[in-house]
């Protein structure tokens, strides 16, 4: 079985930062651990218009971009 972590609503400090908009791994963990990273990555190097938040279903992880209200 493969697991996803995929990307909503990408920004432009995203589409520059070189992460793809959906990647697959091997293990649940593995793409847990990836879709934490990412909003780690974000949270610190983004240019801070956006809030990210990480839903998980069925095994797979979507990384949510929202502006920041």
């Amino acid at each position: 079985m493969n697991y996803k972590v995929k990307v909503q609503n990408v920004c432009r400090c995203f589409l520059k930062s070189g992460f793809g908009e959906e990647s697959v791994f091997d293990t649940k963990d593995e793409a847990q651990k990836e879709a934490e990273y990412m909003i780690g990555i974000m949270r610190s190097n983004f240019c801070q218009k956006h809030e990210f938040a990480i839903t998980e279903q069925f095994g797979d992880f979507t990384i949510h971009i929202k502006p920041r209200g």
